[in-house]
């Protein structure tokens, strides 16, 4: 038996997370992040005031079982793609998601498309970028 992990694709809509499913074959576990998944807290300042203004993010309210799923895939998988649309808010929820899931064993890479068809989509998995972070 072959001892080789899936590639972890992470998407931002459930629905967009269907549609991949159809186009990628059983190598891939495709989840969405169902949009951003930590926030600045909603009750206090949210940065370290002794510690050069670093941020304090916490997972948002009801997101606790997303990224209980996020971290399962991850654990089943040795490469994630994070696959957020190509817009700010995007590359703020892939930042995040790559934070939470950061592991030392996984190779995270950046794939953005713009159209949801099967050549776009395969393009963009078999090209994707670097995350710069």
């Amino acid at each position: 038996m072959s001892s080789q992990k899936s590639k972890l694709v992470i998407v931002e809509s459930p629905t967009k997370a269907r549609k991949l499913k159809g186009y990628l074959g059983k190598d891939f576990i495709i989840e969405a992040s169902v949009g951003h998944i930590r926030d600045l807290p909603s009750k206090k300042l949210g940065v370290d005031l002794e510690n050069d203004f670093e941020p304090e993010y916490e997972v948002s309210p009801g997101k606790k079982k997303v990224l209980t799923q996020l971290k399962k895939a991850a654990k089943q998988s040795d490469v994630v793609y994070l696959a957020m649309d190509p817009d700010r808010e995007g590359e703020a929820i892939a930042w995040h998601v790559k934070h939470l899931l950061d592991d030392k064993k996984l190779k995270f890479v950046r794939s953005t498309f713009n159209q949801i068809t099967k050549d776009a989509v395969l393009k963009a998995i078999n090209s994707p970028g670097e995350i710069i972070l």
